[in-house]
């Protein structure tokens, strides 16, 4: 994103499940942050009140398919049915590929109806080989104006993710950072 403000996209890939996400939103409304959502629709469509609170707190949301297919494995009609599934619980103009990988014609297709989102801060939150300390270093010495950084709402980066967000409000907002959501 442009870099001109003190502004930080944080981002939450692969919920919303109600163990992570509560936890998220209840963490962002403390320092007054809203962020985008890059949701499963099998998990918007399995946990509709968590899905709605993210809304309903002024939270941005993204299709980020159905099943959380790799595009880069999966038949193109196979990837597209599950982007346009997702999309019928999931309404947004917003898209973020699992794993960042799409086929050059998944991407050539998507961009009609989407805004391809990508990240260029990875916090590795999802890595259990990497400690919390590790993950929060990676934001923190990663992350500046205008940066779009990837967080997991899964239970599989939980552990770090506890750590690693409220250290990365609480240094960012010191700086005089505040977390955007995305534009739709």
């Amino acid at each position: 994103m442009p870099g001109n403000d003190r502004a930080l996209y944080l981002s939450f890939d692969d919920g919303p499940i109600p163990e992570v996400t509560p936890w998220v939103l209840d963490t962002l409304n403390a320092y007054g942050a809203r962020a985008t959502f890059f949701c499963v629709g099998d998990n918007a469509r399995k946990y509709p009140d968590v899905y709605r609170r993210l809304l309903a707190e002024g939270h941005a949301v993204g299709n980020h398919t159905f099943n959380h297919l790799n595009g880069w494995k999966t038949d193109d009609s196979i990837y597209f049915d599950n982007v346009r599934a997702c999309s019928e619980l999931v309404r947004s103009k917003l898209f973020r590929p699992p794993y960042g990988r799409l086929k050059r014609r998944q991407r050539q297709y998507l961009k009609k109806d989407f805004q391809l989102i990508m990240w260029d801060v990875l916090s590795g939150d999802f890595d259990q080989t990497i400690t919390p300390e590790q993950c929060r270093d990676n934001v923190l010495r990663h992350a500046g104006p205008g940066s779009i950084v990837v967080l997991h709402d899964s239970l599989k980066a939980e552990q770090n993710l506890r750590f690693t967000l409220p250290a990365v409000l609480e240094h960012f907002t010191a700086k005089g950072y505040r977390f955007a959501a995305l534009p739709a």
